[in-house]
């Protein structure tokens, strides 16, 4: 289970009050305080490399998920996550059916989509794999073995799947 799957009241105040001091990301998915977030650079990652932007402040698309390129070969894939926006985000790859559109997930009580049948995220700030978040600013990588196939990759932090935070990776044999 990840951090950010269950918060009690009294850790999610503790984590906010945490977080003034911090500028790390709260358990809403929001930066706090003044200081800049950490920056950093993915070292080299191996395989086919798709770069995916999460940003949340675009204007008319205020949430929105983009990976380059949209297709890939099976084998290695490594994501590359860039946070451009002001709030902290993850990236989830779920495999999509035959015949099934992205956006199309339900959306369960707690504002998020399953993550059943994961195969992998970067969510981890200035690392590899799981973790609580990539910061504003910041990047987040993971490296996955990807079988062909239609995948959807979402940002799963409450209420960002629904506010438009997905995209399509095609991967081919």
């Amino acid at each position: 289970m990840r951090p950010h799957d269950v918060w009690s009241a009294g850790t999610a105040a503790v984590a906010m009050t945490a977080a003034l001091f911090t500028g790390a990301p709260t358990a809403t998915g929001q930066a706090a305080g003044s200081r800049p977030a950490q920056e950093c650079t993915p070292p080299p990652l191996p395989g086919k490399v798709v770069d995916v932007d999460v940003t949340d402040a675009t204007g008319a698309a205020p949430m929105r998920l983009t990976v380059k390129p949209a297709k890939v070969t099976a084998g290695t894939v490594s994501l590359r996550v860039s946070n451009t926006g002001t709030l902290a985000h993850e990236v989830v790859v779920l495999p999509l059916t035959a015949g099934r559109p992205i956006g199309k997930r339900p959306i369960g009580a707690e504002s998020r989509a399953s993550e059943t049948g994961s195969v992998g995220e970067a969510s981890h700030n200035c690392g590899a794999g799981e973790g609580g978040g990539i910061a504003p600013g910041s990047a987040g990588w993971a490296t996955l073995t990807l079988k062909p196939g239609r995948y959807e990759l979402i940002c799963n932090f409450p209420g960002h799947y629904a506010a438009g935070m997905r995209a399509e990776l095609d991967v081919t044999p």
